[in-house]
């Protein structure tokens, strides 16, 4: 057997036990506080185990639920580093007054951002909003407006396109 076919043939088996252990994976990140979020997390994880090439494991299942909390460990760290950066962020701008010309600045661009999202079309523009201002999931967007998870997903490729091409501008200025 060569090394390569023994990868896939380890990929094959975790993909087996994430297939086979799907509802009880889901549960149990549920449990872990993903609410919601937890078929979103399925996937992250189907992605980090399968993604790069493994040896075989020996006892799969408690590989696959280790990983899983790994996971959401990952996540509630992202989430407090985020709320104590916001938090940090927000008490340093709570004390700063900007200048008339920096708030003339500021709303010619919010102006101009404003604009650059109107522009990529009705549907990205409102799935951009439901997502980046209303804080939604994709998957309940796409369900929402009738579309699939994959427009959702070039709608807001197409935004971010957009506010990059207009945020490079603004860097050249």
């Amino acid at each position: 057997m060569t090394m390569s076919h023994d990868r896939s043939g380890a990929a094959q088996g975790i993909e087996g036990v994430l297939l086979a252990n799907r509802s009880r994976i889901i549960r149990f990140l549920e449990v872990r506080g993903a609410g919601d979020a937890a078929e979103d997390l399925f996937q992250d994880l189907w992605m980090r185990l399968t993604d790069r090439p493994m040896g075989p494991v020996a006892d799969p299942l408690p590989y696959v639920m280790r990983a899983a909390n790994n996971l959401m460990l990952d996540r509630y760290r992202s989430a407090r580093q985020s709320a104590l950066r916001d938090q940090a962020w927000g008490e340093a701008a709570a004390g700063h007054v900007p200048s008339a010309e920096t708030a003339l600045i500021s709303r010619e661009q919010l102006v101009l951002v404003e604009a650059a999202i109107v522009a990529t079309g009705e549907r990205p523009a409102r799935i951009f909003r439901r997502f980046r201002v209303d804080g939604l999931q994709q998957r309940d967007i796409a369900s929402e407006m009738g579309v699939s998870l994959s427009t959702v997903e070039a709608d807001l490729r197409k935004v971010y396109a957009a506010l990059a091409a207009l945020r490079r501008q603004f860097d050249a200025a």
